[in-house]
């Protein structure tokens, strides 16, 4: 039997704390029954053809890999600015760059997925008609699930094919040599249009109290 892997502990509460582990598993099993769902409404309410949804798969694919930059860039590694920011950082990131081989931290658990999901829906519904907003949105969770599996991968897989071996390079280069690079995990596009292909090694002090105010 394999030795049970040793976690940070970041919450008191053994509730709060069970939240903050998933089984890899989990991200496939809850939001494939969705994407489904959203594709047979496409085709049924609103008639949508195979153009249709070859399009918006690439459309779905790549506003994904941007969000994936954005997101990563931007929210995950925002500025330190004080105890509040402090605690952010390390509960949503900070925390997988102090342990990055944690099994049951590499893919997002349910409940903060479901607030990114209902965020961003509402707000590519100002941009996106009606009529193609679940199309859209299954192929942006394809393109989420995608960017689960490949981060889990580099961490815990050899990854021996050509593009497997690049993205596992690119990934932990990010993780031990330019922290303030390599955003992108699923794909390096947006790292080469934004420039941040290389970049320096960051330097914080993760607010870390394993659960003493929680």
């Amino acid at each position: 039997m394999a030795e049970k892997y040793n976690s940070i502990r970041i919450f008191k509460n053994p509730i709060l704390e069970a939240t903050t582990h998933v089984h890899p598993i989990v991200p496939l099993l809850f939001w494939s029954p969705v994407i489904g769902y959203w594709f047979y409404r496409s085709h049924t309410v609103y008639e949508l053809g195979a153009m249709d949804f070859v399009s918006w798969f690439f459309i779905g694919m790549l506003v994904w890999t941007l969000s994936e930059y954005l997101l990563h860039r931007f929210v995950f590694h925002l500025p330190v600015i004080g105890p509040i920011s402090d605690r952010f950082v390390f509960l949503f990131h900070g925390l997988h760059h102090d342990d990055p081989n944690d099994p049951t931290r590499l893919v997002m658990p349910p409940v903060p997925a479901v607030l990114f999901v209902f965020l961003l829906y509402h707000f590519f519904a100002l941009f996106v008609p009606d009529r193609y907003m679940l199309v859209f949105m299954a192929n942006f969770l394809i393109g989420y699930l995608c960017y689960d599996y490949i981060h889990y991968a580099t961490h815990h897989f050899k990854m021996t094919s050509k593009v497997g071996r690049f993205l596992k390079k690119w990934h932990l280069q990010h993780h031990h040599r330019h922290e303030k690079a390599k955003y992108g995990v699923s794909s390096p596009l947006w790292d080469y249009v934004f420039r941040t292909v290389t970049g320096p090694k960051e330097v914080h002090k993760y607010y870390k109290d394993n659960g003493q105010n929680a």
